[in-house]
Parts: structure tokens; sequence; C-alpha cells
């Protein structure tokens, strides 16, 4: 599983332009499930970078739901483009290994954007 990221930064925010993903998960049976999972799991990892902050207070989880816990909304969803290694080792994983790679990807696309190094999520940039 690789993944690289492009993002635009203008006034300290950040675009998400387009994710590129390419997996190895052995003999493909139905790339469109492939190309699915990989796009959710982009899906629900950057959610999770920009927005998946945990309230704590007074000793207390305060987010209670995902109406106060946020994903990305239709509008800030990037480009995704899925490539699939054709081989013919044995059927492997893709729905875990897809959301590992896509914080790691952003944070690297911020870096070569703005030179900071980010090393705590959910990302804040000011």
């Amino acid at each position: 599983m690789g993944r690289v990221a492009e993002v635009t930064m203008k006034n300290n925010k950040i675009k998400m332009d387009r994710f590129v993903s390419v997996i190895d998960c052995g003999i493909v049976i139905n790339p469109d499930t492939v190309e699915a999972q990989m796009e959710g799991a982009i899906i629900f990892a950057i959610s999770a970078a920009l927005k998946g902050e945990i309230i704590i207070r007074n000793g207390r989880i305060e987010n209670s739901n995902y109406f106060d816990y946020p994903i990305l909304e239709y509008g800030e969803t990037p480009l995704m483009e899925t490539h699939l290694m054709q081989n013919d080792f044995p059927v492997g994983v893709v729905g875990e290994v897809g959301v590992a790679a896509a914080a790691p990807a952003l944070l690297n696309a911020i870096y070569n954007a703005t030179g900071k190094r980010i090393r705590k999520l959910p990302i804040k940039l000011s």
C-alpha cells in the first residue's frame, strides 16, 4: 500500500486536491470494491486527522455522537485515484490497510507545502 496526497495551502488553510493510492492485495476479484475501500479509508482517516478531536472537560468526554464528531463533507473530499497491482498472489485484505497510510501522506504533503512538520493530531495549522 502506498499513498500520495496533493494539497494547496491558502491563508493557512488546507485544501486537499488529490489522493493517489496503490495497493497490492493479491488477486483482485472485484476492483470496484477495492477502490471503494480505499476511498472510504481516505475519508475516514483524513476526517480523524483534521477533525477528530475528542473533547474532555472535567474528566468527562463531551462528544456524544457523530453530530459533534464531524467527518469530511462532500465539498472537502479530494479527488481520489486508486491503482491496483496485478499479480496472482493469494487474495489479501484491503480494509484497515487503507486507513494507516492516509494521514502520513497528508502530513507529508503539508510539510512539502509549508516546511512545517506536524506531529500531533488533529491537525491545527495556527
